[in-house]
Protein backbone atom coordinates (compact mmCIF):
# COMPACT_ATOMS: atom_id res chain seq x y z
CA UNK A 1 0.00 0.00 0.00
CA UNK A 2 1.43 3.36 -1.04
CA UNK A 3 1.33 6.38 1.24
CA UNK A 4 -1.19 8.03 -1.07
CA UNK A 5 -3.42 4.95 -1.36
CA UNK A 6 -5.49 2.81 0.93
CA UNK A 7 -7.89 -0.08 0.67
CA UNK A 8 -11.24 0.44 2.30
CA UNK A 9 -14.76 -0.92 2.15
CA UNK A 10 -17.11 0.97 -0.13
CA UNK A 11 -20.76 0.22 0.52
CA UNK A 12 -22.50 -0.15 -2.81
CA UNK A 13 -26.16 -0.98 -3.35
CA UNK A 14 -27.03 -4.40 -4.71
CA UNK A 15 -28.93 -4.82 -7.95
CA UNK A 16 -32.51 -5.75 -7.03
CA UNK A 17 -35.80 -6.47 -8.76
CA UNK A 18 -37.50 -3.71 -6.75
CA UNK A 19 -37.01 0.05 -6.45
CA UNK A 20 -35.03 0.78 -3.33
CA UNK A 21 -35.60 3.72 -1.01
CA UNK A 22 -33.85 5.40 1.89
CA UNK A 23 -34.81 7.91 4.55
CA UNK A 24 -32.99 10.96 5.84
CA UNK A 25 -33.63 10.07 9.48
CA UNK A 26 -35.38 6.76 10.17
CA UNK A 27 -33.06 4.29 8.53
CA UNK A 28 -35.07 1.37 9.90
CA UNK A 29 -37.38 2.03 6.94
CA UNK A 30 -34.60 1.86 4.34
CA UNK A 31 -34.91 -0.87 1.73
CA UNK A 32 -31.40 -0.44 0.32
CA UNK A 33 -29.53 -3.75 0.10
CA UNK A 34 -25.92 -2.99 0.97
CA UNK A 35 -23.19 -4.65 -1.11
CA UNK A 36 -19.85 -3.95 0.62
CA UNK A 37 -16.81 -4.17 -1.63
CA UNK A 38 -13.08 -3.67 -0.95
CA UNK A 39 -11.82 -0.88 -3.19
CA UNK A 40 -8.53 0.93 -3.66
CA UNK A 41 -8.75 4.66 -2.90
CA UNK A 42 -6.26 7.30 -4.00
CA UNK A 43 -5.50 10.40 -1.96
CA UNK A 44 -6.74 13.28 -4.09
CA UNK A 45 -4.00 15.51 -2.69
CA UNK A 46 -1.55 13.66 -4.91
CA UNK A 47 -3.78 13.68 -8.02
CA UNK A 48 -5.20 17.23 -7.97
CA UNK A 49 -8.52 16.36 -9.63
CA UNK A 50 -10.65 19.05 -11.28
CA UNK A 51 -14.33 19.88 -11.63
CA UNK A 52 -14.14 19.66 -15.43
CA UNK A 53 -12.47 16.24 -15.48
CA UNK A 54 -13.18 14.02 -12.47
CA UNK A 55 -16.07 16.21 -11.36
CA UNK A 56 -14.63 17.36 -8.04
CA UNK A 57 -11.78 19.33 -6.52
CA UNK A 58 -10.35 20.40 -3.18
CA UNK A 59 -10.14 24.15 -2.69
CA UNK A 60 -8.37 26.22 -0.07
CA UNK A 61 -11.25 28.19 1.41
CA UNK A 62 -10.84 29.97 4.75
CA UNK A 63 -14.15 30.73 6.38
CA UNK A 64 -15.26 33.49 8.71
CA UNK A 65 -17.73 31.18 10.45
CA UNK A 66 -16.54 30.51 13.98
CA UNK A 67 -19.26 28.15 15.16
CA UNK A 68 -20.88 25.97 12.51
CA UNK A 69 -23.41 24.74 15.05
CA UNK A 70 -24.80 28.27 15.37
CA UNK A 71 -27.49 28.28 12.68
CA UNK A 72 -27.86 32.04 12.74
CA UNK A 73 -24.13 32.61 12.21
CA UNK A 74 -24.02 30.02 9.42
CA UNK A 75 -27.02 31.59 7.69
CA UNK A 76 -25.52 35.08 7.98
CA UNK A 77 -22.04 34.25 6.66
CA UNK A 78 -21.68 30.88 4.99
CA UNK A 79 -23.94 31.00 1.89
CA UNK A 80 -22.22 34.14 0.61
CA UNK A 81 -18.83 32.46 1.07
CA UNK A 82 -19.99 29.43 -0.92
CA UNK A 83 -21.42 31.58 -3.70
CA UNK A 84 -18.10 33.41 -4.04
CA UNK A 85 -16.20 30.11 -4.03
CA UNK A 86 -18.34 28.48 -6.70
CA UNK A 87 -18.34 31.55 -8.93
CA UNK A 88 -14.54 31.56 -8.88
CA UNK A 89 -14.26 27.80 -9.45
CA UNK A 90 -16.85 27.44 -12.21
CA UNK A 91 -17.04 30.73 -14.10
CA UNK A 92 -20.82 30.58 -13.86
CA UNK A 93 -22.94 33.71 -14.29
CA UNK A 94 -24.81 33.17 -11.03
CA UNK A 95 -24.81 30.76 -8.09
CA UNK A 96 -27.81 30.24 -5.82
CA UNK A 97 -27.61 28.34 -2.53
CA UNK A 98 -30.61 26.02 -2.43
CA UNK A 99 -30.67 24.69 1.15
CA UNK A 100 -29.33 25.45 4.64
CA UNK A 101 -26.10 23.85 5.76
CA UNK A 102 -26.42 20.21 6.84
CA UNK A 103 -24.35 19.10 9.82
CA UNK A 104 -23.35 15.45 9.93
CA UNK A 105 -21.60 13.42 12.63
CA UNK A 106 -19.76 10.10 12.54
CA UNK A 107 -21.23 7.36 14.70
CA UNK A 108 -18.34 7.49 17.19
CA UNK A 109 -19.38 11.03 18.15
CA UNK A 110 -22.57 9.79 19.74
CA UNK A 111 -24.37 12.58 17.84
CA UNK A 112 -25.23 10.83 14.57
CA UNK A 113 -28.97 11.19 14.21
CA UNK A 114 -29.19 13.96 16.79
CA UNK A 115 -30.45 16.45 14.19
CA UNK A 116 -32.38 16.38 10.95
CA UNK A 117 -30.49 14.37 8.30
CA UNK A 118 -27.37 14.28 10.47
CA UNK A 119 -26.03 10.76 9.85
CA UNK A 120 -23.20 9.96 7.42
CA UNK A 121 -24.21 8.72 3.98
CA UNK A 122 -23.23 5.07 4.30
CA UNK A 123 -23.94 3.81 0.76
CA UNK A 124 -22.70 5.09 -2.58
CA UNK A 125 -25.21 7.35 -4.27
CA UNK A 126 -25.76 10.45 -6.41
CA UNK A 127 -28.01 13.04 -4.82
CA UNK A 128 -30.43 13.34 -7.74
CA UNK A 129 -31.16 11.86 -11.14
CA UNK A 130 -30.74 14.02 -14.23
CA UNK A 131 -34.49 14.61 -14.38
CA UNK A 132 -34.64 15.60 -10.71
CA UNK A 133 -31.64 17.90 -11.09
CA UNK A 134 -33.22 19.67 -14.05
CA UNK A 135 -36.45 20.15 -12.10
CA UNK A 136 -34.57 21.63 -9.16
CA UNK A 137 -32.63 23.94 -11.48
CA UNK A 138 -35.82 25.22 -13.11
CA UNK A 139 -37.41 25.77 -9.70
CA UNK A 140 -34.56 28.02 -8.56
CA UNK A 141 -34.04 29.80 -11.88
CA UNK A 142 -34.48 33.58 -11.42
CA UNK A 143 -37.50 35.03 -13.19
CA UNK A 144 -36.78 36.29 -16.68
CA UNK A 145 -33.60 34.24 -17.10
CA UNK A 146 -32.94 31.51 -19.67
CA UNK A 147 -30.33 28.94 -18.75
CA UNK A 148 -27.87 27.68 -21.31
CA UNK A 149 -26.39 25.36 -18.71
CA UNK A 150 -26.86 24.53 -15.05
CA UNK A 151 -24.84 22.48 -12.58
CA UNK A 152 -25.62 21.43 -9.02
CA UNK A 153 -22.76 21.28 -6.54
CA UNK A 154 -22.26 19.97 -3.03
CA UNK A 155 -19.63 21.76 -0.94
CA UNK A 156 -18.40 19.49 1.88
CA UNK A 157 -16.24 20.71 4.76
CA UNK A 158 -14.80 18.83 7.74
CA UNK A 159 -15.12 21.03 10.81
CA UNK A 160 -13.53 18.54 13.20
CA UNK A 161 -9.78 18.08 13.31
CA UNK A 162 -7.83 15.54 11.24
CA UNK A 163 -7.61 12.69 10.68
CA UNK A 164 -11.27 12.13 9.84
CA UNK A 165 -12.46 8.72 11.10
CA UNK A 166 -15.29 8.65 8.56
CA UNK A 167 -14.22 10.77 5.57
CA UNK A 168 -16.07 11.22 2.33
CA UNK A 169 -15.02 9.27 -0.76
CA UNK A 170 -15.83 10.57 -4.24
CA UNK A 171 -15.77 8.60 -7.48
CA UNK A 172 -14.24 9.88 -10.71
CA UNK A 173 -17.31 10.56 -12.84
CA UNK A 174 -15.46 9.36 -15.94
CA UNK A 175 -15.21 5.85 -14.45
CA UNK A 176 -18.97 5.51 -13.97
CA UNK A 177 -21.26 3.82 -16.48
CA UNK A 178 -24.99 4.38 -16.85
CA UNK A 179 -25.39 0.65 -16.16
CA UNK A 180 -24.08 1.30 -12.63
CA UNK A 181 -27.01 3.61 -11.78
CA UNK A 182 -30.23 2.48 -10.09
CA UNK A 183 -33.12 4.87 -9.58
CA UNK A 184 -34.16 5.09 -5.92
CA UNK A 185 -36.41 7.25 -3.77
CA UNK A 186 -34.73 9.64 -1.34
CA UNK A 187 -37.35 10.27 1.33
CA UNK A 188 -37.11 13.16 3.75
CA UNK A 189 -38.91 12.52 7.03
CA UNK A 190 -38.55 15.73 9.06
CA UNK A 191 -38.69 15.40 12.85
CA UNK A 192 -41.75 16.72 14.62
CA UNK A 193 -44.35 15.18 12.36
CA UNK A 194 -43.95 17.44 9.32
CA UNK A 195 -45.08 15.84 6.03
CA UNK A 196 -42.63 13.57 4.24
CA UNK A 197 -41.37 14.51 0.79
CA UNK A 198 -39.20 12.71 -1.71
CA UNK A 199 -37.42 12.81 -5.05
CA UNK A 200 -35.56 10.43 -7.33
CA UNK A 201 -31.87 9.80 -6.78
CA UNK A 202 -29.40 7.20 -7.99
CA UNK A 203 -27.87 4.35 -6.04
CA UNK A 204 -24.58 2.94 -7.33
CA UNK A 205 -23.92 -0.71 -8.14
CA UNK A 206 -20.42 -2.10 -7.84
CA UNK A 207 -18.13 -1.83 -10.84
CA UNK A 208 -14.42 -2.70 -10.49
CA UNK A 209 -13.65 0.10 -12.96
CA UNK A 210 -14.71 2.75 -10.47
CA UNK A 211 -11.90 5.08 -9.42
CA UNK A 212 -12.44 6.29 -5.85
CA UNK A 213 -10.55 9.15 -4.17
CA UNK A 214 -10.54 10.79 -0.76
CA UNK A 215 -8.68 13.75 0.67
CA UNK A 216 -6.57 13.00 3.72
CA UNK A 217 -6.54 15.13 6.85
CA UNK A 218 -8.90 17.84 5.70
CA UNK A 219 -9.02 21.05 7.73
CA UNK A 220 -11.87 23.48 8.32
CA UNK A 221 -10.28 25.91 5.85
CA UNK A 222 -10.62 23.49 2.93
CA UNK A 223 -13.70 22.67 0.88
CA UNK A 224 -14.40 19.58 -1.20
CA UNK A 225 -16.57 20.60 -4.16
CA UNK A 226 -18.27 17.91 -6.21
CA UNK A 227 -20.78 17.95 -9.03
CA UNK A 228 -24.15 16.34 -8.35
CA UNK A 229 -25.94 17.14 -11.62
CA UNK A 230 -24.55 18.61 -14.85
CA UNK A 231 -25.66 17.39 -18.25
CA UNK A 232 -22.85 19.16 -20.10
CA UNK A 233 -20.13 17.09 -18.43
CA UNK A 234 -21.91 13.75 -18.42
CA UNK A 235 -22.56 11.73 -15.29
CA UNK A 236 -22.15 13.38 -11.89
CA UNK A 237 -20.09 12.18 -8.93
CA UNK A 238 -21.03 9.22 -6.71
CA UNK A 239 -20.01 9.69 -3.08
CA UNK A 240 -20.10 7.77 0.19
CA UNK A 241 -18.84 7.94 3.76
CA UNK A 242 -16.35 5.20 4.64
CA UNK A 243 -14.37 4.00 7.66
CA UNK A 244 -10.81 5.28 7.39
CA UNK A 245 -8.37 2.44 8.13
CA UNK A 246 -5.58 5.00 8.64
CA UNK A 247 -7.41 6.72 11.51
CA UNK A 248 -6.58 5.23 14.89
CA UNK A 249 -8.95 4.85 17.84
CA UNK A 250 -7.94 8.28 19.12
CA UNK A 251 -9.01 10.06 15.93
CA UNK A 252 -11.58 12.77 16.62
CA UNK A 253 -15.11 11.89 15.51
CA UNK A 254 -15.88 13.48 12.17
CA UNK A 255 -18.15 16.49 12.14
CA UNK A 256 -18.89 18.01 8.74
CA UNK A 257 -21.12 20.54 7.06
CA UNK A 258 -22.34 20.49 3.50
CA UNK A 259 -24.06 23.16 1.49
CA UNK A 260 -25.79 22.62 -1.85
CA UNK A 261 -26.03 25.17 -4.62
CA UNK A 262 -26.88 25.48 -8.28
CA UNK A 263 -24.76 27.38 -10.80
CA UNK A 264 -26.25 28.94 -13.93
CA UNK A 265 -24.81 29.98 -17.24
CA UNK A 266 -27.36 32.16 -18.99
CA UNK A 267 -28.26 32.23 -22.67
Amino acid sequence: MHANRLQATINYAAQTDFRQCYYANDHSKDTVIIDPQPMLLTDGRSDRPSLDQEGFCLAAHPTQVRNFEDRDEVAAKYPAEIVELLLSQTGADEVIVTAPGILRFSESSGRAGSGDNSMPARFAHIDSTSETGRGFALRSLPEGRTMARYAHFNVWRAISGPPQDVPLAVCDARSVSEADLMVADAIFDPPGGAPEWSFESWLIAHNPAHRWLWFSDMTRDEALIFRTSDLEYGLPVPHVAFDNPLAGPEAPPRVSIELRAVAYWYA
